[in-house]
């Protein structure tokens, strides 16, 4: 069974080989290849709303990251990235962390998911986030530089979440940093 919770920075130091495979692969995700953990902490743990870990007995299998898609009067909308350790590929982690995430969001209040940037030669994630819901809106014609393959296009992904019911929230504890962040926004309005 997968278990998803919030991420600490003990959590991190663990998905750090995992982050910085795939942002080296150079596939999936438009970060800088040279990242330092520092850096890849403040972007996955640090800034967004919420982190979660995916793992079952104490093997973690991945991780996502619920924000603000944009602030203001764009707020509404969130946004997720999802990474997936190697070993735990094809065996439903991304599902069930994107399925986590939907509710979650709505417990947050948001009432919409963007995916900005999909990147277009990654079939398995494009059939994925369509069976969950998620409509193409938009494709940027060779907007990511793959490692392999060249310039690509990449999809901008969206599903209305407003019409699903707020549900309590997804067995996710609050963690201290979130709460701190609650409370810096409130205090920033």
């Amino acid at each position: 069974m997968i278990d998803i919770r919030p991420m600490t920075d003990e959590d991190f130091e663990r998905f750090w080989p995992t982050f910085q495979a795939v942002v080296q692969a150079r596939e999936t995700y438009a970060y800088d290849p040279d990242l330092t953990q520092q850096q890849a902490r403040h972007l996955w743990l640090e800034l967004p709303l919420h982190t979660c870990v995916a793992e079952a007995e104490g093997v973690l299998l991945g991780a996502y990251y619920l924000k603000a898609n944009a602030a203001g009067p764009g707020a509404h909308v969130g946004n997720c990235g999802y990474m997936v350790t190697e070993q735990a590929r094809g065996r439903g982690v991304a599902r069930a962390m994107c399925e986590h995430s939907q509710k979650l969001a709505r417990q947050a209040g948001f009432l919409a998911l963007q995916f900005n940037s999909v990147v277009a030669s990654n079939e398995v994630a494009v059939a994925l986030w369509q069976k969950l819901g998620f409509e193409i809106v938009g494709r940027l014609p060779k907007a990511y530089r793959h490692a392999r393959l060249g310039l690509v296009d990449c999809l901008v992904m969206y599903k209305w979440l407003a019409d699903e019911p707020v549900t309590q929230a997804p067995a996710l504890l609050i963690g201290r940093k979130n709460i701190e962040a609650k409370v810096s926004r409130r205090r920033g309005r």
